[in-house]
């Protein structure tokens, strides 16, 4: 069995990784564990049971202690049709945060909208939770001098100024989230330019998550661990790969689903941050495909081979330390 058909079969195992750089003085200063839910890609827009996905994340929610959940983009529109799911997820938790992803100013909404309607104080921020600083980016700027077309993924020169005195200043830990990668697949334009500051306070970073690839993978680069975090919902195909994974009449009403392998069971993670004992906790989900999986379908993409290695429907369990 090689590596790819392992991770296909394989039940949630824990994967170990390494943590480098912690600097022991936050080891000294941060005591207790800390809790935090994260889920990402839920496209309540595209879905016809993007509303139950949610529920089940925040019905296992409710099972932790968690310090804060945060959403981590591709959401749902900001519009009348969707106050009720969001407010479900605003009224969930006193820390309920969010971050914006590029599908959440489809079909002619803001960013504006956005911050107004799911109550964010801007589109990139910072956030103390139990001392730790939560640092939300936001990776849809536009400027990037390589940009050829589709969805702005830049962060620009402005963000990356008040990026570098967060992390200059922080006498915490920091835990970054962003929803288009900092590193790996389908990362933003810049993504050597951020690595570069990152990887210049290592000691203070525990982790950087994203969401937008729908994929489960982790890299470490120059001290820094970067997570993608998988989609509550579906692995997007495309067109050339449509199918019907549903009932007719739900694909009718939910066209866009034919361009996805959707997930059975809604995808979330619960992070452990432990400081006092330099550790960072994953507890991964697992489910099935609905319908044909991406590989039954013959999906792949020339340019990028390795990333059916990474499509998977589950989140894995990691332990970071």
């Amino acid at each position: 069995m090689n590596r790819r058909e392992f991770i296909h079969t394989a039940g949630i195992t824990t994967v170990s990784l390494f943590l480098p750089n912690l600097s022991q003085v936050f080891a000294e200063q941060v005591k207790g564990k800390t809790q935090i839910g994260v889920i990402s890609d839920l496209h309540h827009d595209i879905m016809h049971d993007g509303e139950e996905r949610l529920l089940e994340f925040l019905e296992a929610s409710k099972k932790k202690d968690l310090a804060a959940i945060i959403q981590m983009g591709d959401f749902a529109y900001p519009s009348k049709e969707n106050i009720d799911v969001i407010q479900l997820f605003n009224k969930a938790h006193s820390s309920s945060l969010h971050v914006i992803g590029n599908h959440d100013t489809d079909g002619g909404f803001t960013k504006e909208q956005c911050l107004e309607v799911w109550d964010m104080p801007s589109p990139y921020y910072s956030k103390v939770i139990n001392g730790i600083l939560l640092i939300v980016l936001d990776g849809n700027e536009k400027g990037s001098p390589s940009h050829t077309g589709g969805y702005p993924s830049f962060i620009g020169s402005q963000q990356l100024e008040w990026l570098q005195q967060e992390l200059e200043n922080s006498p915490y830990p920091v835990l970054i989230v962003s929803h288009q990668p900092l590193a790996g697949v389908i990362a933003v334009d810049n993504e050597k330019e951020i690595q570069s500051i990152l990887s210049n306070y290592s000691e203070k970073i525990l982790l950087c998550i994203n969401g937008h690839s729908h994929i489960d993978q982790h890299l470490e680069i120059e001290g820094v661990n970067y997570v993608h975090i998988n989609s509550a919902s579906y692995y997007w195909v495309g067109g050339k790969y449509k199918h019907d994974s549903y009932s007719e009449s739900i694909h009718q009403e939910h066209p866009y689903i034919s361009s996805t392998c959707p997930y059975e069971h809604s995808l979330f993670a619960f992070l452990t941050i432990d400081i006092g004992n330099k550790k960072v906790m994953i507890e991964g989900k697992k489910t099935k495909w609905v319908g044909k999986s991406p590989d039954d379908l013959g999906f792949k993409i020339e340019e990028n081979p390795e990333l059916n290695e990474w499509i998977m429907p589950k989140i894995q369990n990691r332990k970071i330390q």
